[in-house]
């Protein structure tokens, strides 16, 4: 009896001690986070495909909204639009990877294309790189990003394969709907 008297004893003070600690806060997103805030909004964005190997020249139109997700790590957006004469519907997510320290992109759309890029924001200009096998080859992709101001950008997308030199593709201007 005295023995269970102890154990419970020791189990109250254990169970008092540890109610007693509190859960360390949640994270707060950082400085580089707060960056990402740029794109939070709805966006027109129009611009145009250049010929390549990579796919025919045309003009596209898009209606992009992005909000911040719980907790203010990321940004999600969902997009749709004309490109090819077909709508394509896409949704991303853009955080920061503080283990890598650089900015992530991820997209997928409802034509099967699915992107992961890896990204750095100097001043005013968003640069992300990406890979991606194609053909037989890697295909080597930089999206260029620059903010014109507080509610417009203008961007640009270059791709090569191997080692070849990278090539404009496409073009555009995004602003945001106010």
């Amino acid at each position: 009896m005295k023995k269970l008297m102890a154990r419970l004893l020791l189990v109250f003070f254990v169970a008092v001690i540890v109610g007693a600690q509190e859960a360390p806060p949640p994270p707060k997103p950082g400085p580089e986070h707060a960056k990402l805030g740029f794109f939070v909004g709805k966006w027109t964005h129009e611009g145009e495909l250049k010929p390549s190997p990579y796919g025919p020249s045309g003009k596209f139109a898009f209606m992009e909204e992005c909000d911040w997700l719980p907790g203010n790590f990321a940004v999600a957006c969902h997009t749709q639009g004309q490109m090819f004469g077909m709508t394509v519907t896409g949704m991303s997510i853009l955080s920061y990877d503080l283990i890598q320290r650089d900015y992530v992109f991820f997209e997928t759309n409802n034509i099967g294309e699915n992107t992961f890029s890896r990204g750095t924001v100097d001043g005013d200009t968003w640069t992300w790189t990406n890979e991606a096998p194609m053909n037989g080859k890697v295909v080597h992709g930089r999206f260029t990003l620059k903010q014109l101001g507080n509610d417009s950008a203008s961007y640009k997308f270059e791709m090569g394969a191997g080692s070849d030199p990278l090539a404009l593709i496409m073009e555009g201007k995004e602003t945001r709907i106010k």
